[in-house]
């Protein structure tokens, strides 16, 4: 199977954040891939990502990547449906939203999650960064939505 180069891609804006969103649909991660750092305003998430763009060619097979995204600027973290007691949870990222607050910079990024869960980020802007950190693998499964 062909693999891609490694995706790179930098959110500042609404727009940038759709674009990394359609690169993280169906994301599958577990809650001790989840970081959060109050003191440097961070929060990362290490996924296996769905590789839509091997998809859209229409190629024989799938592909799935290790990937990470991480938001800078995050002030506060709340989580719904989310249980970091069971580690090995396999949660699933549908989409990235941004809710601005008022006319500034900030507001909320929400991970929408399978099954009605979600994660809210508080940040001052957006500033958000996914990168495939790993190799590509195959797999036949194709995500599928109702």
């Amino acid at each position: 199977m062909a693999t891609m180069t490694e995706l790179k891609l930098l959110a500042l804006d609404d727009e940038d954040l759709k674009i990394v969103s359609a690169h993280m649909q169906d994301s599958v991660f577990k809650a001790s891939d989840i970081e959060w750092s109050q003191k440097r305003g961070h929060f990362s998430l290490v996924v296996n990502r769905f590789v839509w763009e091997v998809a859209a060619r229409g190629t024989k097979g799938f592909e799935r990547r290790r990937a990470a995204v991480t938001f800078k600027r995050v002030l506060a973290v709340r989580a719904l449906g989310v249980d970091r007691h069971h580690e090995d949870q396999v949660y699933s990222l549908l989409a990235l939203r941004f809710d601005q607050k008022g006319d500034g910079p900030d507001g909320t990024v929400e991970l929408t999650l399978a099954g009605g869960a979600a994660i809210s980020l508080d940040v001052e802007c957006i500033e958000a960064q996914l990168a495939d950190t790993g190799g590509a693998w195959g797999t036949e499964n194709l995500p599928k939505h109702d």
